[in-house]
């Protein structure tokens, strides 16, 4: 898969021009994410007409019904503290594809680099586990064996620069997630 950033305050952020570019130079098969943080559902609705996404993910304070009204697979992210309830959230949102556990950090949402103490992503819940945060070439081995989760999910973990992806990471941490 890949994800593509429409939450204008991330170095990952890109345009609706360019997602385009971007998605119409994929291989087939690769599914389209698009990422969005407490988006208008105008925003959401203007992307949707432009570039053809798979599935939504929703990485912000988003409600049950803000996820469900497009009608499309959605993946909903949660921001991980000794707060959140992972089983509770799972019941609500038992609509997505998906659950991705990322950091919590009060200040911003995801691509933060941050990791989250792993040992609370050993939940028992009907939907896969996405495992975001703090993920790297050097932590991903790690974060799979403790976690064992559906897939995991990197960006500031695999970049040179903030929003520059480095091949070179990209190549080793896919290698480790696989060994």
């Amino acid at each position: 898969a890949i994800g593509l950033v429409f939450y204008d305050k991330s170095p990952r952020h890109v345009d609706v021009e360019s997602a385009l570019a971007i998605v119409n130079a994929l291989p087939p098969f690769i599914n389209r994410v698009g990422l969005f943080v407490n988006a208008d559902s105008s925003f959401i609705d203007e992307v949707l007409c432009e570039v053809p996404l798979d599935t939504l993910q929703f990485h912000g304070d988003e409600s049950v019904a803000e996820c469900t009204q497009y009608a499309m697979p959605f993946i909903k992210a949660l921001r991980v503290n000794q707060e959140t309830n992972i089983t509770q959230m799972a019941d609500d949102y038992h609509q997505a594809s998906g659950l991705l556990l990322d950091a919590f950090n009060k200040d911003t949402y995801g691509g933060t680099g941050e990791a989250f103490d792993w040992s609370l992503a050993k939940v028992d819940i009907d939907l896969p586990i996405i495992l975001a945060g703090g993920l790297n070439p050097d932590t991903v081995a790690e974060a799979i064996k403790q976690v064992n989760p559906y897939a995991v999910d990197v960006s500031s973990g695999v970049e040179s620069s903030p929003g520059i992806k480095d091949i070179d990471k990209i190549k080793q941490f896919i290698h480790k997630a696989r060994s």
